[in-house]
């Protein structure tokens, strides 16, 4: 039987993670209203359902219910950073960011769509860059990192979900996307973006003067 690529449901994917975003902004702009105590269980919840789409990827695939409840919260979770940063350093900062973040996601995303080389070597080197990554915002919770070790921080953010933007694109084209893997590839490029965008937030808040 016949299996379309990815050059037949890349639309398909690109489309769905611009619903994702849109309700990432939406849970962004319902987050003015959400009750601090409120974003810790958010969190958690945010969290549970990261950790079942992971679990369950190789198994089956997540339903388009599941992706935009999970953007929504998303949002919300990610408006107290956005805030801070806007009320710090000025809504300038945030529409950089924004705007950095989308080209270089574009930019990156056209050269592994066209490229003819395979980055799927990169995989194991970026989930363990990833697993650094957690470990360290976990300490960072517990022991508050500098201004510098943030930024180092965010530097490698930068560099870890702009590889992921390569990778996850590179591996649309090379093994196809069915269907019924759409939602679930453009949680992986949501999961890209907005990584990236608070990786670039953070620079520039921090480079901007905020501590």
């Amino acid at each position: 039987m016949y299996a379309q690529t990815s050059t037949d449901y890349l639309p398909s994917v690109m489309r769905t993670f611009a619903m994702s975003i849109a309700f990432a902004m939406l849970g962004a702009m319902a987050g003015t209203y959400v009750p601090p105590a409120l974003f810790l269980p958010l969190v958690i919840l945010e969290v549970g359902m990261l950790l079942f789409a992971f679990f369950i990827r190789k198994k089956r695939t997540i339903s388009y219910t599941f992706l935009y409840v999970f953007t929504f919260l998303s949002g919300i979770t990610t408006y107290p950073l956005v805030y801070h940063y806007a009320s710090q350093a000025g809504g300038s900062i945030v529409l950089l960011a924004l705007g950095t973040t989308t080209v270089v996601f574009a930019g990156i995303g056209v050269y592994a769509t066209k490229t003819k080389r395979n980055f799927s070597w990169l995989g194991g080197m970026l989930m363990a860059s990833l697993l650094a990554l957690i470990a360290i915002s976990i300490f960072n919770m517990f022991f508050q990192l500098s201004s510098t070790g943030m930024l180092a921080f965010s530097f490698i953010g930068v560099l870890v979900f702009s590889g992921y933007i390569l990778y996850d694109f590179n591996r649309m084209k090379h093994y196809g996307v069915t269907a019924e893997e759409v939602p679930l590839m453009a949680l992986n490029l949501y999961l890209d973006f907005v990584n990236l965008f608070i990786s670039l937030l953070r620079i520039f808040g921090i480079l901007g003067g905020d501590d």
